[in-house]
């Protein structure tokens, strides 16, 4: 469990950067833009360290199907939808938004999947989310004044999650980590680069200008390759809820790094947020006892 949890921490910190890198090409590139230059880049970086192991086994028998779907799923529909949200609404909603995907998960789980919800899970959920709102500082009341388009697109996006990891752990878990975010990747690039040749392509000559193309490093390198190493990680060895859960974890990760590089203060809300999500995902992901359940199954 400590290289779970170890996974899911880095990953947080990882995707702590990712809205505001997001905010910061959507507007010059666009939102296929945003998700082609991530795809892209997220590609490359999969693809030298396959490279540099020479492990190529499991690409040849990958399910096309499944892989395909995941992708869309997983990748390309969910962040275009995002960075769409986010010409739209503010990143404190988006974020907010962002962090229901745990329940989004549970409850698809169990419409879809045939899983069974245990009241402290629903309990974890509650209280991470509650450590999500007080963290973020947002007014709940104002939702009205924000646009409807960018609240629904950011729903659109954590439900695309929620399904994406049930037919992750479902179909894909005799695959590789490593080829399935390379696969899954690779196939959003290339649906990603359609989309951009139908919509503009000057985004091409725009991806090379330096602020734009160190953004997508940034993005495409560590927020999509080096990110979905650890994401599937943590899909296969802990499960589609215990992965979601990480989005509980990067609103904390983004006040790390505005303590860190931007010298903001941290406020006794933040902690008191932080320590709330922290026992939200502990007791989520927490599993019953075995003897607990020999005796339920005996009586």
């Amino acid at each position: 469990m400590a290289r779970l949890y170890g996974a899911l921490f880095t990953l947080s910190l990882i995707w702590g950067t990712s809205f505001l890198f997001i905010k910061l090409l959507v507007e010059p590139i666009g939102a296929w833009g945003v998700v082609f230059g991530r795809c892209l880049f997220g590609t490359v970086i999969l693809l030298l360290i396959i490279a540099f192991r020479n492990d190529w086994k499991g690409f040849k028998g990958l399910p096309l199907g499944i892989i395909i779907l995941v992708s869309l799923l997983n990748n390309a529909i969910p962040w275009f939808l995002i960075a769409l949200s986010e010409t739209k609404i503010t990143s404190s909603y988006a974020s907010l938004i962002n962090a229901t995907t745990p329940i989004w998960t549970l409850i698809i789980g169990f419409l879809f999947f045939q899983n069974k919800l245990r009241l402290f899970q629903w309990l974890g959920i509650a209280l991470g989310f509650t450590g999500i709102i007080i963290l973020s500082g947002v007014d709940i009341t104002n939702i009205k004044d924000q646009s409807a388009v960018g609240l629904f697109t950011m729903v659109g996006a954590t439900l695309c999650y929620g399904f994406s990891t049930h037919l992750t752990k479902k179909y894909l878990s005799t695959v590789s980590v490593t080829m399935i975010s390379l696969s899954t990747l690779l196939v959003s690039a290339i649906i990603s680069l359609i989309m951009v040749l139908i919509t503009d392509r000057s985004i091409f000559t725009m991806i090379l200008e330096p602020s734009i193309f160190w953004g997508l490093v940034g993005l495409g390198v560590f927020g999509s390759g080096i990110a979905y190493l650890l994401y599937y990680y943590c899909i296969q060895k802990g499960s589609p809820e215990f992965a979601s859960l990480v989005t509980y974890l990067v609103p904390i990760s983004a006040m790390f790094w505005g303590a860190m590089v931007l010298n903001e203060d941290i406020h006794l809300s933040m902690i008191t947020g932080f320590i709330l999500i922290l026992g939200g995902v502990y007791i989520s992901s927490k599993k019953p006892k075995e003897k607990n359940i020999r005796m339920s199954k005996s009586a």
